[in-house]
């Protein structure tokens, strides 16, 4: 279950549907390409559904039907940290309400949890949901108190596109500070398989997403790096066929040639969609993506 969860949510986190869609066609496996992502979704959020913790769906953060957000909260949120979740979906595609396993998984840890959605190509183009992305987090902090939650110990999450959002509110001090916040309220931020210098692109509707071509390397977190940023936690697997390993070591490295603080973990053996699975029940043991994210932000 886990091999198989992990597979099938890997070509959902970062792939285009559309190319999604033609591989499998090429490969014969077309019928089963939607209902092999939604049963990976099921097979994750059905035992998250049994969980000691208390869910809040569709909260607006904004006027556009994608700027809403869900709140997962533990069983005693008073003064617990605030973790905001970003789902991966290749900036196209992706639903705040199929990652209810990670929001359980972090309210079951004593979190209060957030999962805000944001808009999609081709309905936007960059930077647009980023500034969703920073409009979600200041909301976020400002409603910390009804919660419970500590809007002084402020956390950024994503996997995949979405771990490429949470690293450049980080990294990039422009969008936050638009939102009213300050890149350095956030306490630091955890990367799953993100893309951090992914020039050049390596699907064809990226040039449109992110385009006109000098803005290209405003895409790429790592063109921001900064000595004073948030700390980092980069996550990565060595057998991610989807986001190269280079954009976590490329980071890294860049953030380390200017002092920055910065952590990474690689997994031999992981997948692009395992480092995600791995907040499931049925994947949990297959990659320590869980217990390396409560240590980073418990220290």
């Amino acid at each position: 279950i886990a091999a198989y969860l992990s597979l099938s949510l890997s070509r959902f986190c970062f792939m285009p549907v559309q190319i999604s869609r033609r591989l499998l066609l090429s490969s014969g496996l077309a019928l089963c390409s939607s209902a092999c992502t939604q049963l990976a979704f099921l097979t994750a959020n059905i035992p998250a559904s049994f969980g000691d913790y208390s869910r809040h769906r569709d909260l607006s953060y904004g006027d556009q039907p994608r700027n809403s957000l869900d709140v997962y909260l533990p069983v005693k949120p008073a003064g617990a940290p605030l973790l905001v979740f970003f789902h991966g979906g290749g900036w196209n595609s992706g639903d705040k309400s199929e990652y209810k396993f990670v929001g359980a998984a972090l309210a079951e840890l004593g979190y209060v949890a957030v999962l805000p959605n944001y808009r999609l190509y081709p309905q936007v183009k960059f930077p647009v949901f980023m500034q969703d992305a920073a409009q979600a987090v200041a909301w976020i902090r400002g409603h910390a108190a009804s919660w419970g939650g500590d809007a002084q110990r402020l956390y950024l999450l994503g996997h995949s596109a979405g771990a490429q959002i949470a690293v450049m509110l980080a990294l990039n001090t422009q969008y936050l500070a638009e939102a009213g916040m300050q890149a350095n309220d956030l306490c630091g931020v955890v990367g799953l398989a993100g893309p951090y210098d992914f020039l050049p692109f390596k699907y064809s509707y990226m040039h449109d997403l992110f385009g006109p071509e000098s803005r290209y390397p405003q895409s790429q977190p790592i063109r921001y790096v900064r000595p004073d940023a948030p700390p980092l936690l980069l996550l990565q697997g060595l057998q991610d066929s989807i986001v190269d390993p280079t954009n976590t070591t490329n980071l890294a490295a860049a953030l380390a040639a200017v002092g920055g603080r910065v952590t990474t973990k690689f997994y031999e053996h992981a997948s692009h969609g395992d480092l995600v699975a791995a907040f499931s029940i049925p994947a949990r043991g297959r990659v320590p993506v869980l217990e390396e994210t409560q240590r980073f932000i418990n220290g």
